[in-house]
């Protein structure tokens, strides 16, 4: 069985993929900070989980070392973890706007980088970012947000250009619009207004599934209410 990894898992995007992998078949390695909170999860979809702290590099060189002994293929990998600063820029502190870049950006390179030594040898894999509006269009007040998102853009598009043609696919989803996680509702008025955490699910997979003569390297997905 090939191994499936979700780094930032929670009880939104990250859950609806584990199970769409898991029933897809893959052997899943779930990591998050807090691993406690992914017991419910990690037992309906038979994953193991690992803590991690993504934006440390010693963290990340673990996680995939306890991967490694089972002797399985990792297949993909999937980074999820962002974090956001909000306010003025003038009124920001610079140590939480680092810590939100090392969450946001530098932890998607430590985990793509872990990912793509193990995949080159077989010129095989897929590594997924989950993106965001941010990445594409800077709001006010949401700079540090900003900052990270567009360093992860151009990680996965720099990746992308130098991996493509060993085999490795990159994809980069942009998400565009609230997502409908458990605790979030939608106006009654307005269904479908928030992206479906199960729908997302399944553009992440399309882009596993897909033939290398027709690799996207970034996908937009919104709601049909959006604007953009």
């Amino acid at each position: 069985m090939s191994i499936a990894l979700i780094v930032g898992v929670g009880d939104g995007l990250s859950a609806s993929l584990a199970r769409k992998l898991s029933a897809r078949g893959y052997n899943l390695v779930l990591a998050a900070r807090n691993v406690d909170k992914l017991q419910d999860l990690a037992a309906s979809t038979n994953a193991a989980t690992v803590p991690c702290d993504a934006s440390d590099p010693q963290s990340v060189a673990s996680l995939f070392a306890s991967i490694d002994p089972r002797a399985e293929d990792l297949a993909v990998a999937i980074y999820n973890p962002s974090a956001r600063v909000r306010g003025p820029l003038v009124n920001l502190d610079p140590a939480d706007v680092r810590r939100a870049l090392d969450v946001t950006a530098f932890g998607a390179f430590l985990v793509a980088q872990q990912a793509a030594r193990r995949m080159l040898p077989k010129q095989a894999g897929t590594i997924l970012f989950t993106g965001a509006s941010a990445g594409v269009k800077g709001f006010p007040n949401s700079a540090p947000f900003a900052m990270g998102k567009f360093a992860m853009r151009g990680l996965a598009q720099s990746m992308a250009r130098e991996l493509h043609p060993q085999g490795i696919h990159i994809g980069h989803v942009v998400i565009d619009g609230a997502i409908r996680n458990p605790g979030r509702t939608e106006p009654a008025d307005r269904p479908d207004s928030m992206l479906d955490p199960d729908a997302i699910a399944e553009t992440y997979m399309a882009l596993i599934d897909q033939h290398r003569s027709a690799w996207s390297w970034e996908v937009e997905i919104r709601p049909f209410v959006e604007s953009f």
